[in-house]
């Protein structure tokens, strides 16, 4: 029986959040197979392939800019979406339409369907799905350069399948320790593995047992490793300036500029031109700031234990600057993310509100309130983003004249800036975990 035709956007969504509901399904033999039945587009356009525990998304998007301003059409695929899945799949910085991913989906799925026909739990994954589509869509919109961000890990991760320009593994830290591992080695092997045969490899600043895996990988592959460390230095003040605030940023541009110096000549990305894109970037929800009426907002997703540890830095540094102590709003997924965040805003708040991403995964208000230490004097509020944020540009969390932090999971930041900026579009959360 023929595969029925999807008519409007809102089929599309529930079909993919069907195919979400399934579960997180590691391994690329799938992605092979979809990918050589719809001709290998990933073969189409050079691509760069980054991993790495944080940082990816941002240096992706410098490497982005990068490209695009030395007059390159780009592709950029990067995961999860803060507030509409198309996202995820951005030619030059425009994201997929609504009617492209319908007749993405339309295409797709009698391929699927026909490949997993004697297997169904062969069938292709949301993420897969996705993954198809930016392959298919930068190769028909004839990108010359596609700039591919892992979505968990590397080894068995759907972008596993191109054979990229470079390799780049921004950070290594404790994150996702069920699907990737207990410790930095065995996080850094599943990382590494993005690494292909002969193709050089670019490393951000990494832990030294992290650093060591990754050397020893690229010497049996018989890539070229090129260190951030070993070419910049630890001093960041020393490192390439760029237009998203904070140190780390520096750290991910001086990975980013590293890509760019390790890209063969011809390609003709001069100092100028790295230099531009940096100053241009933008990557939304990495300490960014937004002004309302009365109150001065901080969104910045440091959803992990590593990602705790940048905040309080950021937050020491902005103490002086304020007449009190910060508001922060707090929401996390897993409770050894939450307990390394919720320190860290316990340490620098006046107040904190908890709020539960609209996410199944996410930290209940109970599980928070248990994880807050015991020696935080500060009021503790349970609430919504409707309710801290109930019209656009308007927030309620603290008092007039305060700066007020909003940080844990990158799928709370989507979700205020759904409310802050409402032509961003309506939110599309069922499809954003994973």
């Amino acid at each position: 029986m023929p595969t029925a035709v999807l008519s409007d956007y809102s089929g599309v969504q529930e079909y993919l959040f069907s195919l979400k509901a399934r579960g997180v399904r590691f391994g690329i033999d799938r992605m092979r197979e979809l990918a050589g039945a719809i001709g290998h587009p990933e073969r189409a356009v050079p691509a760069i392939h980054l991993a790495g525990t944080n940082g990816k998304g941002s240096t992706a998007a410098m490497l982005e800019s990068i490209l695009r301003q030395s007059g390159r059409r780009t592709g950029l695929y990067t995961s999860p979406h803060l507030v509409r899945l198309g996202e995820r799949v951005q030619v030059d910085r425009q994201p997929l339409r609504e009617d492209e991913i319908l007749a993405f989906t339309n295409e797709l799925r009698p391929i699927a369907e026909e490949l997993s026909r004697f297997s169904p739990e062969d069938h292709a994954s949301f993420f897969e799905f996705m993954t198809a589509m930016a392959f298919l869509q930068f190769a028909r919109q004839r990108c010359d350069v596609a700039v591919i961000e892992t979505g968990m890990g590397g080894r068995l991760d759907a972008t596993n399948i191109v054979m990229p320009e470079i390799s780049v593994i921004t950070s290594i830290s404790l994150d996702h320790c069920e699907q990737l591992g207990d410790t930095v080695e065995r996080i850094a092997a599943e990382k590494a593995a993005i690494i292909k045969p002969g193709r050089p490899v670019v490393m951000g600043r990494l832990p030294t047992a992290a650093e060591t895996v990754i050397r020893d990988i690229a010497a049996k592959q018989g890539s070229m490793v090129h260190s951030v460390r070993d070419v910049f230095g630890d001093d960041s003040t020393r490192y390439p300036q760029t237009r998203l605030e904070c140190e780390y940023q520096r750290w991910n541009a001086a990975t980013a500029a590293l890509v760019c110096r390790v890209l063969p000549k011809s390609w003709g990305l001069t100092e100028e031109a790295v230099d531009r894109g940096l100053s241009l970037v933008e990557w939304p929800g990495r300490w960014q700031h937004v002004r309302t009426r009365d109150r001065e907002i901080i969104l910045d997703s440091s959803h992990n234990p590593e990602g705790a540890e940048v905040l309080d830095v950021n937050l020491s540094r902005l103490a002086p600057a304020l007449a009190r102590p910060p508001t922060i709003v707090v929401g996390a997924l897993g409770s050894a993310r939450a307990k390394a965040l919720l320190e860290t805003a316990a340490h620098h708040a006046a107040e904190l509100h908890l709020v539960v991403p609209g996410q199944p995964r996410a930290m209940s208000w109970e599980q928070l309130e248990q994880l807050i230490p015991a020696g935080f004097r500060g009021r503790v509020h349970r609430a919504t983003v409707k309710e801290l944020f109930p019209e656009p540009g308007e927030c309620v969390a603290g008092s007039p004249g305060d700066t007020v932090i909003v940080t844990g999971s990158v799928y709370l930041i989507g979700e205020v800036l759904e409310r802050l900026e409402p032509q961003r579009g309506t939110g599309e959360g069922r499809l954003q975990d994973f």
